[in-house]
């Protein structure tokens, strides 16, 4: 199977800024979207003036991540992988890697259904629901679990289409689900009042359509990658070389899924409206997050394909341009996130504590902003090299090794809710710097072994 003309001349030939703004801009529109549909949620759920249901649903999405995390084994991995493979002219591998990727994290994805659905109630006090918030948090995570398989398969796909050069296509698929998320999101919690069980349904739902989209591609025929399962290849390096990528990929998000676990239960100790608050002040945050991360995740495969084709000087024209572009991206949006934290929060929470509680950490949290585009951009360079060893350091790092001592050290030391959030903008100083020094090293190691 062969990539289409257009395809192989973005990635190869096209000038640097073009053939960038044409994986990125796609890529930063899909994370907009699932920016604007985790937003809606919180934003609705909200309207009920009820700051437990907002509190439930903090509570209950570190597990929801944890099932987005597998999806992103697959999907980063796969990335990876596939572009890499591309970039050799290796096209059936590639295609056996899709496969491969499609009915694992399928098969990743009913484990996954079954074991939140059977254990909603264990893993609700896991996650730190208090006796205010239980009934809540137990209610989400059933229906959610519903769609964990179409969840996993989404995220994936969402990420292995832009391999072939069909970034466009992975924008739309997301758009639709969360489109219809937050089509749903009014007229299931407010509409027909079924509150935090109408979020949990509106978002299975947007998964349900989302995977389903993604599926068609493949099945139409129009893919240069196949799901087919006669294609389906596990050995001879498939499965270790998504693996070798992906876990190190997927653990940043266990353990960033962990991490909010860990950060809720401490937080607790302030009160609930303090969780409302730092779930509030996450989502906020979440704006500049999404779009640098959308910024990262656009330039993998066209990095992905140089470093397969051994084309260091556009590897690395490719990278200088990426990091000038998140430079400017992180330090505009930065801006914008402090100067409007105040209106931002006041859309979530009107609950006179809530509020303070969520103005203060929004504030708190977007002090990390500068830094982060040169964070995910470097996140994504480590991966396209299909640098292992670095991206595991790097991914265990993060929200493992760094961010849990700098939070249990603040908590100790100063024991404020403040503290518990200043931890995470000390941890992203620390790994961005930690990712430049990987990226570097990973540079070097990994073109001279192709050379």
């Amino acid at each position: 199977m062969k990539l289409n003309s257009k395809t192989v001349d973005i990635f190869e030939n096209a000038p640097v800024p073009k053939a960038v703004m044409l994986n990125v801009i796609p890529s930063i529109i899909s994370m907009l979207m699932v920016l604007v549909y985790n937003l809606a949620d919180t934003f609705f759920i909200g309207q009920t003036k009820n700051a437990y249901m907002v509190a439930a649903v903090s509570l209950a999405t570190p597990a929801f991540l944890l099932f987005m995390a597998v999806g992103m084994l697959f999907g980063i991995g796969g990335t990876s992988l596939i572009s890499r493979l591309m970039g050799e002219g290796k096209r059936d591998r590639a295609t056996h890697a899709c496969s491969f990727c499609f009915w694992a994290s399928a098969a990743a994805g009913i484990v996954g259904m079954l074991i939140i659905f059977l254990g909603a109630e264990p893993v609700a006090r896991i996650v730190g629901a208090t006796p205010d918030t239980f009934d809540y948090v137990v209610e989400y995570l059933k229906i959610v679990a519903i769609g964990i398989p179409f969840l996993v398969i989404g995220n994936a796909f969402s990420s292995i289409i832009r391999a072939e050069g069909k970034a466009g296509k992975a924008m739309v698929g997301m758009i639709i689900g969360n489109l219809a998320n937050i089509i749903l999101d009014p007229i299931m919690i407010l509409g027909m009042g079924m509150n935090v069980g109408g979020a949990a349904a509106a978002t299975t739902i947007g998964n349900v359509l989302s995977a389903i989209y993604y599926i068609a591609h493949f099945v139409s025929g129009k893919s240069t990658l196949s799901i087919n399962p006669k294609f389906y290849k596990a050995g001879e390096g498939i499965a270790k070389g998504v693996f070798a990528i992906g876990v190190p990929a997927s653990l940043n998000s266990m353990l960033m899924s962990a991490s909010n676990v860990v950060i809720n239960n401490l937080m607790t100790a302030h009160g609930d409206m303090a969780v409302a608050g730092l779930g509030v002040a996450m989502k906020v945050n979440m704006i500049a997050v999404m779009l640098l991360i959308g910024l990262g995740t656009g330039i993998q495969p066209l990095l992905g394909y140089n470093f397969g084709a051994g084309n260091r000087q556009r590897f690395k024209s490719i990278l200088k341009f990426s990091l000038i572009s998140a430079v400017t991206l992180s330090i505009v949006m930065t801006v914008i996130c402090y100067a409007f934290a105040g209106p931002m929060v006041s859309a979530f929470l009107e609950e006179p504590n809530a509020y303070e509680y969520g103005m203060q950490f929004a504030r708190i949290y977007i002090i990390s902003g500068p830094i982060l585009g040169v964070l995910f951009v470097m996140i994504n360079t480590i991966q396209a090299m299909g640098a292992a060893l670095p991206s595991l350091i790097l991914s265990i790092s993060r929200q493992g090794l760094l961010f849990m001592p700098v939070l249990f050290i603040f908590n100790s030391v100063f024991g404020t809710a403040s503290a518990l959030a200043f931890a995470q903008p000390v941890t992203d100083y620390l790994a961005a710097a930690l990712s430049a020094v990987l990226a570097i090293v990973a540079f070097k190691k990994y073109f001279k072994e192709k050379a």
